[in-house]
């Protein structure tokens, strides 16, 4: 079974709120087995349209993923932001088949 992954890119306008959120969405990832595997690193943005922080989030499932981000733990985190970031997130499950050279 594939792991699956959020991917958010995140855009913060109140650093209180938003500080809030991060010190209390831990609750919901450690209960569905999310993992960081980015948390606003460096990055490059050779094509496209960006925000400022990135964020992409391991779980070891789609369906622990989705369970995670129904959850009322996380709901609870996430409306700490009081409107303080402007997210896009996708939910997207990991890919097991043949990689390049292989």
């Amino acid at each position: 079974m594939p792991k699956a992954y959020w991917v958010a890119r995140v855009d913060v306008h109140d650093a209180e709120s938003y500080k809030d959120y991060a010190a209390s969405n831990g609750v919901a990832f450690a209960k569905f087995g999310g993992r960081f595997l980015v948390r606003a690193g460096k990055f490059e943005n050779p094509v496209g349209t960006s925000r400022a922080r990135n964020v992409v989030i391991e779980f070891p499932s789609h369906e622990a993923a989705l369970a995670c981000w129904q959850s009322p733990e996380y709901q609870a985190a996430k409306a700490k932001q009081k409107g303080g970031a402007e997210m896009d997130v996708i939910i997207i499950e990991g890919y097991d088949g043949p990689q390049p050279g292989a």
